[in-house]
């Protein structure tokens, strides 16, 4: 059978997993050689060169040097490669890390150096392109307006859905369109390879910070980028100048994780719908923010994905006061950053991940981010019943005469 005849299912499990007959064993091997031996000088200095600029091993050749090649990581790609449908993937040493190589490789190794940007996106991305550290020029827009805001010299189109943190759905096929000839890259994080195939829509990059939901246990930090070879080798160009590539035994932990995300991202999701019917029906919020809650009436959920996913966003009708209570309150979800591992988390997008992000294009105070992971769902809304008890009693203190001036963000923040 074909990966195209295969469930999702299996081709995340077997995915990646070619030659272990061969060499003999059954669990997936880890080489953590930091430098190959030479079968001669010339050959040696031809697969330098060929892997320096983007290429794969030469035949008969060397890996030279793991920071050109690593074979674990090379697996992990492969298979990576194959749950996006794509003919080639790249992984990097964290999800900044990836978007970084992404913007590098088609902008200043093409010239191009404007970049748009479709909001929201994850702060560390948005404060990236807007701090001109790579020596881009970017253009935020919303969805519409990506074509009006293209330039002769934009060299990439940046976009994430579903966004961080509000979930909003973009229509990639849209986006493509509107780009023309110039290369979109979809932050696909949230969706997995299981939920959503951003190439299938027309996209030439779906990124993934591989920390979380790849990953999916909260011990390995990682990037990886699917696309097409030609792609994959302006990727690993830059990769290998600038020193990117993952550790071996992160990809070791990817690939591992890969073959459990099917039933890991169909239990968090399942999770994530019972939670979400239950906070609809919450004086404390006002929103929940979740996609297909609305319906879907641009139908973007149901002809991109194959599923809303496990992340949640709310609005405290308390206010900032309430959402600082509520993150302060929990004691089965955790108050962290990162998201999609096993267990759940909480967190203040304006405060944590999106802090860089300028005012104006910053969360809402009011705004809590739930990452919803394997527990009993009851047991998640017994804990946010709690929590929400607690911060009603803080918001009432807080609304008192002697407490007024308390608390509050120390930064400038969008109200509700």
């Amino acid at each position: 059978m074909t990966d195209q005849q295969l469930h999702p299912d299996t081709v995340a499990v077997h995915s990646g997993r070619a030659g272990l007959t061969e060499l003999g064993v059954h669990a997936l091997p880890i080489d953590l050689s930091t430098t190959n031996p030479l079968p001669d000088i010339e050959r040696g200095g031809d697969s330098y060169e060929a892997m320096a600029t983007g290429g794969r091993p030469i035949e008969g050749g060397s890996m030279v040097y793991a920071r050109l090649w690593n074979p674990t990581v090379a697996r992990f790609e492969d298979a990576l490669a194959e749950t996006e449908h794509a003919a080639a993937a790249v992984a990097f040493s964290s999800g900044m890390a990836a978007m970084t190589a992404v913007i590098l490789a088609h902008t200043s190794a093409t010239g191009k150096h404007h970049v748009v940007a479709v909001r929201p996106l994850y702060g560390g991305t948005d404060h990236l392109l807007g701090s001109g550290l790579l020596g881009t020029e970017t253009s935020y827009c919303h969805p519409s307006e990506v074509r009006s805001v293209l330039r002769a010299d934009t060299g990439l189109v940046v976009v994430e859905t579903p966004a961080n943190p509000t979930l909003e759905l973009v229509d990639i096929a849209e986006i493509v369109a509107a780009a023309g000839e110039v290369p979109v890259v979809v932050d696909n994080t949230f969706a997995t390879p299981l939920l959503q195939n951003p190439l299938d829509h027309g996209a030439a990059m779906s990124l993934h910070s591989a920390t979380k939901y790849l990953g999916g246990h909260g011990d390995v930090i990682a990037g990886v980028v699917a696309c097409s070879e030609q792609t994959a080798e302006a990727l690993r160009r830059v990769r290998a100048v600038t020193g990117g590539l993952l550790h071996p035994l992160g990809a070791y932990l990817l690939h591992r994780g890969l073959t459990t995300l099917p039933v890991r991202m169909r239990q968090q999701q399942e999770n994530a719908k019972q939670i979400v019917q239950w906070l609809i029906d919450q004086p404390e919020i006002d929103e929940v923010f979740f996609p297909g809650l609305d319906g879907d009436p641009q139908g973007i959920l149901e002809r991109q994905m194959r599923g809303p996913g496990a992340m949640v966003a709310m609005r405290m009708s308390g206010g900032y006061a309430a959402a600082s209570a509520v993150a302060s309150s929990v004691t089965l979800f955790t108050h962290a950053v990162s998201l999609g591992g096993v267990d759940s988390l909480i967190q203040h997008p304006a405060a944590l991940t999106h802090r860089p992000v300028p005012a104006d294009a910053r969360p809402d105070a009011d705004v809590l981010r739930l990452s919803i992971g394997l527990e009993y769902a009851g047991d998640l809304i017994a804990d946010l019943a709690q929590a929400f008890a607690r911060a009603s009693t803080a918001v009432a203190v807080e609304a008192a005469p002697h407490a007024a001036g308390r608390g509050g963000l120390s930064y400038p923040v969008r109200s509700k």
